[in-house]
């Protein structure tokens, strides 16, 4: 069974997804959790349509990036404890991390505590850093556990499951989309920027304000309208 195309940037992911399946989603939801800015959320909902799509099993995919996303975030934890606020200022600026940002995160995080560890799964940034700033804040590792487990759940079945139910209707989907970028490129579509539309077929003009239909007859007298010239103002004469 051949791949379903994959819409918008998602091909690109086609051949990871081709060679290394599991392992791959299993990989980069991995490094993001451990701290390093990479592309694991999109892998793993490319992962998910290509399990919809009957190229993988929804099942594997989910597991695997669970024990990934936990076992990342433990490791980004270890860090923050071993090498402290030090190792984050020396290095953080690596992956984009520079002091300055690592302590709004810290202050946010430890203003609210082992909830964030939850919410942060869904926020870009704070999904990378979480580990770190649990591990350097001091955070009890079983109460980091048991958050970190609680948001990983949450975040990979919600993906997983959005992507799986895609992919088993990828080819309407694709067609849809397919449609509907033909209907913006249309000089005659709704949404067109060349005019507004009414009912019964009608188009108004932008420039003149002019109703017309979409017809020949209505581009005719669309373009008269366009290129007679009004007539010239004369000054009143003097009493």
């Amino acid at each position: 069974m051949a791949a379903a195309p994959l819409p918008g940037p998602l091909p690109r992911l086609a051949p990871l997804l081709a060679h290394y399946g599991y392992w791959a989603a299993g990989a980069f939801v991995l490094v993001e959790d451990s701290g390093v800015p990479a592309p694991g959320e999109t892998i793993l909902i490319a992962a998910g349509i290509y399990a919809g799509a009957g190229q993988l099993n929804i099942v594997g995919v989910a597991v695997i990036a669970f024990t990934a996303a936990v076992v990342g975030d433990n490791i980004a934890s270890l860090i923050g404890h071993a090498g402290g606020r030090a190792f984050v200022h020396r290095w953080g600026r690596y992956v984009f991390v520079t002091p300055e940002r690592f302590q709004k995160a810290e202050e946010f995080c430890t203003r609210h505590g082992g909830k964030i560890v939850v919410v942060a799964r869904f926020v870009e940034g704070l999904r990378q850093v979480n580990g770190v700033i649990a591990g350097t804040s001091g955070m009890p590792w079983r109460r980091f556990l048991v958050f970190n487990a609680i948001g990983a759940a949450l975040r990979v079945g919600l993906w997983a499951n959005l992507a799986y139910l895609a992919g088993r209707h990828i080819t309407a989907i694709y067609e849809e989309i397919s449609r509907y970028q033909l209907t913006r490129s249309s000089p005659w579509s709704p949404h067109s920027s060349s005019g507004t539309y009414g009912a019964a077929g009608t188009r108004t003009d932008p420039g003149t304000g002019h109703a017309e239909r979409s017809g020949t007859a209505g581009t005719r007298r669309r373009r008269a309208s366009v290129t007679t010239a009004p007539p010239p103002i004369r000054a009143a004469s003097a009493p």
